[in-house]
């Protein structure tokens, strides 16, 4: 990831409290404000930048149409130990998930292995972000989403299921932690909407316009297509049951009913948090983990290859160097971010003036 001389640079915790500030005058509480910009921040910081500080007028704009809820009362359900829904009543996404991650870590240092299901949500951001806070407490960590259709399914014309994430961290004693962070699309929705706003050509077969035929312009993508064509749509389908008609609250076939709620904006979300302690030891865990990493990266590199890599490495190495040097903001949503600003009265950072 390169950060270009006309991005404005802004260290991580003030850019955090800045977010957060903007958010709260947006109308969530205080708590729930530096939640959701801490996301964002943590996704940026990683070069994650259609789900990082990007992201912040986005929500302003669900809280002001009242997609999201800004006072949302989360409730968790549960009939056994191991499992719990957390009805989300429109929250976004950061305050609801963090909340299921939490509660998924203290199930599993109970129960060894712990699923927390996510309920009515709005836009999740990140999953990665997520199944990191469950690998920060030394278990490993597994999400899955399921959303609005917007992808391409492999046989129908125009979109027909969601472009559904799945992410999983693996703690490590030595190594940055194993974070695999996908999409069943070829491409994010966002990394379109960056490409329009850059004017910058998309991958071949990444995306298509809203008939299906595919398109390297942005201007006339519309749906990404899924990632190896029928395996990318299959998977989402498959979250899709694992998540919304899991927890009793179907997305995919209201939205392709003729009732209006079914086009609604929203998301389910599953997170399962596992104990290596209930398998015979955290500490050998780990050390084999590192043993593992360390085997990968030792392989013979590939010609014309830099380096050989295990997934996460290489966005926490530029979480690592924007850490130390600030996170880049681009130039459009500096624009956005100051006109906020100046409408909610909150102070910008230095760098962003």
């Amino acid at each position: 990831m390169t950060d270009t001389p006309a991005q404005a640079v802004v260290p991580a915790d003030r850019l955090s409290a800045f977010a957060a500030a903007l958010l709260e005058q947006g109308g969530l509480s205080a708590a729930h404000a530096r939640t959701t910009a801490d996301a964002f921040v943590w996704a940026a910081a990683r070069g994650i930048d259609s789900h990082g500080i990007a992201r912040v007028p986005a929500y302003l704009e669900l809280l002001a149409k009242g997609v999201a809820n800004a006072r949302p009362e989360l409730r968790t359900e549960s009939t056994t130990p191991a499992a719990a829904v957390l009805d989300a009543d429109r929250a976004p996404g950061p305050v609801a998930l963090s909340a299921a991650a939490d509660e998924a870590v203290r199930r599993a240092r109970e129960t060894g292995v712990a699923t927390v299901a996510v309920r009515r949500t709005v836009h999740t951001g990140a999953i990665g972000y997520y199944v990191s806070k469950i690998a920060e407490q030394g278990l490993i960590g597994l999400g899955f989403v399921s959303g609005m259709p917007t992808m391409g399914y492999t046989g129908v014309k125009g979109a027909a299921v969601a472009t559904s994430p799945l992410a999983i961290a693996v703690p490590a004693r030595e190594h940055a932690p194993l974070l695999l962070d996908m999409a069943t699309a070829t491409i994010a929705l966002g990394r379109i909407r960056q490409a329009r706003t850059e004017g910058t050509p998309l991958p071949e077969g990444a995306a298509a316009t809203a008939d299906g035929i595919p398109t390297t312009d942005p201007e006339l993508a519309v749906m990404p297509l899924p990632l190896g064509g029928a395996k990318g749509s299959g998977m989402s389908l498959a979250f899709e049951l694992l998540t919304s008609v899991l927890v009793g609250a179907p997305i995919f076939a209201a939205f392709h009913s003729d009732d209006p709620e079914g086009r609604r904006h929203r998301q389910n979300a599953l997170l399962i948090a596992v104990d290596p302690a209930a398998f015979g030891g955290a500490d050998a865990f780990t050390a084999d983990v590192d043993a593992t990493l360390s085997t990968l990266k030792g392989l013979p590199v590939a010609d014309g290859a830099d380096g050989v890599y295990y997934p996460g490495e290489r966005s926490a190495a530029v979480a690592g160097r924007r850490g130390a040097a600030g996170i880049p903001v681009a130039p459009k949503v500096r624009r956005e971010l100051a006109e906020y600003a100046a409408k909610f009265a909150v102070a910008l950072p230095d760098s962003l003036t």
